[in-house]
């Protein structure tokens, strides 16, 4: 009987995605990493002047993956921060789980008939807000798709460039284990656009030495108790393996956790992805050996701003790259503190990368 029922949604679901296929065909598929109509975020006040007047009585929807990641609950912190500043009221909802994609697609279809002026959202899948996106758009009501899976329709993009958190890891690889070895992955839900291309960012830039070998990359699907099993397994094949790249942080403590059953902490480096405090914790415990922080707090404020400046009127690129970086032992100082410190030290990153 589950099994019909699921079933039952699951067809639904594709052939609403069917019918929503000629949406936008003005539009290219969005690769949020390459797309070339695209704004740093620390340049959007340079370019775009202050935030322009709103609607009285503007009110923004957030709909996220799920709460019980640190990350998503950051995000919705940053969307608050800069919604109370500027006295927007905001509605922040997510899904059950992260595998709850037909949850966070019912929340929100409920949004777009809420009264909402603006919606930020972060899909589970690639797929499951695209007919969100019609119903939106007849409504005369903006969307902005805010990391990390990818709408191909979606008019507006906030968030890191997704292979970049896969390369840098990489390369500290390549820079600190110059004699290469073996390295596995632990790869987030199949399929999403963020795991596909943190992945690939980190086959690519690690071939490049010819010194490592990739000696498995498997699905962990963002959870915990996944990644530590299979994290175990490959350990149990692949003894002599030298480091674990992770899609996100989560599984990447999950697999810390296999590392020290096995008696390997030291010797098998593990880097996970998003910058949540159990991971800067990790670091300073001498456990994790970093992250590749991508500031959900500062993505969340970069997402309600450039919101609020689509509700005022004004035009933005397709995608406002927010940003990222390694953290490790050597250098995790240096991103923590205050609001205000870690906002200086990124603002000096992005001058230094122009």
């Amino acid at each position: 009987m589950n099994r019909f029922f699921t079933s039952a949604i699951a067809a639904g679901l594709a052939a609403t995605l069917w019918a929503t296929a000629s949406f936008a065909q003005d539009l290219a598929p969005l690769n949020s990493d390459t797309e070339k109509d695209r704004v740093d975020w620390s340049q959007l006040e340079t370019k775009f002047g202050a935030l322009p007047k709103l609607p009285d009585g503007t009110k923004a929807g957030g709909v996220s993956k799920t709460l019980t990641n640190e990350y998503w609950r950051s995000l919705g912190e940053g969307y608050k921060k800069f919604a109370d500043k500027n006295n927007i009221v905001v509605a922040y909802q997510a899904a059950q789980s992260e595998g709850d994609q037909l949850g966070q697609l019912t929340i929100a279809e409920g949004m777009v008939t809420q009264g909402y002026n603006v919606l930020l959202v972060s899909p589970q899948t690639d797929a499951n807000l695209q007919p969100v996106m019609e119903q939106a758009k007849d409504a005369n009501i903006p969307v902005v798709n805010v990391n990390d899976a990818v709408i191909p329709q979606a008019e507006h993009y906030v968030g890191n460039v997704q292979r970049d958190n896969g390369v840098r890891v990489a390369k500290w690889f390549i820079q600190n284990r110059p004699e290469g070895g073996k390295v596995a992955i632990i790869e987030g839900q199949a399929g999403v656009y963020a795991a596909v291309q943190r992945t690939a960012g980190f086959k690519s830039a690690i071939s490049q030495s010819g010194k490592f070998e990739v000696v498995a990359s498997v699905p962990g699907n963002w959870d915990r108790q996944q990644s530590y099993d299979a994290a175990t397994n490959i350990l149990q094949q692949h003894p002599d393996l030298i480091g674990f790249y992770c899609n996100n942080d989560g599984m990447a403590l999950g697999v810390v956790e296999a590392v020290k059953s096995a008696n390997l902490l030291g010797k098998v480096a593990v880097f996970g992805t998003d910058g949540i405090s159990d991971a800067y914790a990790s670091i300073k415990a001498g456990e994790l050996t970093g992250t590749v922080d991508s500031f959900p707090v500062l993505t969340g404020e970069v997402a309600m701003e450039a919101a609020l400046r689509l509700v005022g009127g004004q035009k933005l690129p397709r995608v406002i790259a927010t940003p990222q970086a390694l953290i490790t032992k050597e250098n995790f100082a240096n991103y923590q503190g205050d609001e205000a410190k870690v906002r200086e030290v990124l603002l000096k990153d992005a001058a230094a990368a122009q």
